[in-house]
């Protein structure tokens, strides 16, 4: 589909192979589409960065993401997950409580990925809201105006200027103050000699010239906070909304791990990695509330290429649409609707084209957090769904319907009716 002068916008498997995957040479390689990516005003960052940049980072930040270190890291992820799970029953330690989950998955979700890239949180399950959080969210008003003014092809060179110009106060302060707490976090962990298995552990033990500059430190920090945090907490939320919407669905679940585990502290990275049912849980809701809404767009190389048996000229701008993909008929049977089995009972969905769903994207500049990102979902979820009882409060009935995504969900309070488990 033409979504643009210059745009055209793809929901087919093929699709993702022919844009984003590895190819033979470096010439055929689809680039960034640089009129989507900005520029970094510090350095290039492991998500806009060309070629040579993002292998570099991606390199030098690998050992941080490997299996090696996801072991190594779990006490630390399992701290934050135990204050999550001690702060909501506390609020409903005298009986069913409403809480707003989003706020809650915002907190141990940004904790765990401040101590990672920083070492050391941002003590929102200790103290509740921070100023950092609150920054990021006027972050996220600045990037929602900035992607609309990117559709309208007169004013896309002056995006930024436009932006940076018409937004409120607040939202500048809120992007300048990000990279001031940035710069204090990032100074503070190079100062800090101790060995310990975080993002930077491997960079700073680089010889001079190898490594980082503290301004790639910089960018780079502040892409993975907002990256490594907002997405996860996206999913959890998402999640739990349908898992709410659809009570027998989410009977099936707590019978899994209430079956599983006699104490919800049992659980482990590895041993919830073998829940079949909490795996397709999570894998629907991606399918139906992927927190990357839009298509990251590539740039069509020199010379032109086919994707999904098209040819397109040079220069074009292509992607996947991954809202768009995932909830098409042409994909999934049945695709508004949650069904986990069907990532379980393939059979059962024989037309279901499972292949489309990429959240992670795929290739060489595919997400480097896939595994803690799934870490994280199933000890999270899995721990919060043993340990207490939710229903959905009325005010959150129509929590997904009227939300606005440009490049993840701008998601509102959800109210939900929190209770310890009775027996």
């Amino acid at each position: 589909m033409r979504i643009g002068p210059n745009n055209l916008s793809f929901i087919n498997p093929q699709a993702w192979k022919d844009i984003y995957s590895h190819k033979k040479t470096r010439e055929l390689e689809m680039r960034k589409d640089p009129e989507w990516y900005v520029r970094n005003p510090d350095a290039p960052h492991i998500v806009n960065g060309n070629h040579e940049e993002h292998a570099r980072y991606r390199r030098l930040y690998s050992p941080g993401f490997s299996a090696r270190s996801l072991r190594e890291q779990e006490p630390l992820i399992q701290h934050y997950v135990d204050m999550f799970v001690n702060g909501i029953s506390r609020a409903c330690e005298h009986g069913e409580m409403a809480v707003d989950m989003v706020q809650w998955f915002n907190f141990v979700t940004f904790d765990i990925i401040g101590d990672l890239a920083f070492g050391e949180p941002f003590g929102c399950l200790e103290n509740g809201a921070t100023e950092w959080l609150r920054k990021l969210n006027q972050i996220e008003e600045a990037q929602m105006h900035y992607r609309i003014i990117q559709h309208i092809p007169l004013l896309r060179p002056y995006a930024i200027q436009i932006v940076n110009s018409m937004l409120p106060s607040d939202a500048v302060r809120g992007q300048d103050g990000h990279r001031k707490l940035t710069h204090e976090k990032v100074k503070r962990r190079v100062d800090n000699d101790t060995s310990r298995p975080d993002f930077m552990e491997h960079i700073l033990r680089q010889p001079p010239g190898k490594g980082f500059t503290f301004q790639e430190m910089l960018s780079n920090s502040a892409t993975l906070i907002q990256a490594g945090s907002e997405t996860t907490a996206t999913l959890l939320s998402g999640t739990l909304f349908l898992l709410l919407q659809n009570p027998d669905k989410m009977q099936k679940l707590v019978e899994e791990l209430r079956e599983s585990f006699t104490s919800d502290k049992e659980m482990t990275i590895e041993n919830t990695a073998h829940l079949t049912y909490l795996a397709a849980i999570l894998e629907e809701g991606l399918r139906l509330y992927s927190p990357a809404v839009p298509g990251f767009p590539r740039q069509v190389p020199s010379g032109g290429a086919t994707i999904d048996g098209v040819y397109v000229p040079a220069g074009i701008s292509v992607s996947v649409n991954h809202y768009a993909a995932y909830h098409s008929p042409l994909n999934f049977d049945k695709p508004n609707e949650f069904i986990p089995e069907r990532f379980i009972d393939t059979a059962a969905f024989p037309n279901d084209r499972r292949e489309v769903l990429q959240p992670f994207s795929m290739g060489p500049r595919n997400c480097i957090g896939r595994s803690l990102a799934y870490a994280e979902g199933r000890l999270i979820l899995g721990r919060a769904l043993w340990k207490f009882d939710m229903r959905p409060s009325e005010k959150s009935q129509n929590w997904m319907r009227d939300q606005k995504g440009y490049v993840t969900w701008i998601r509102p309070p959800m109210e939900v009716y929190v209770k310890l488990r009775q027996g």
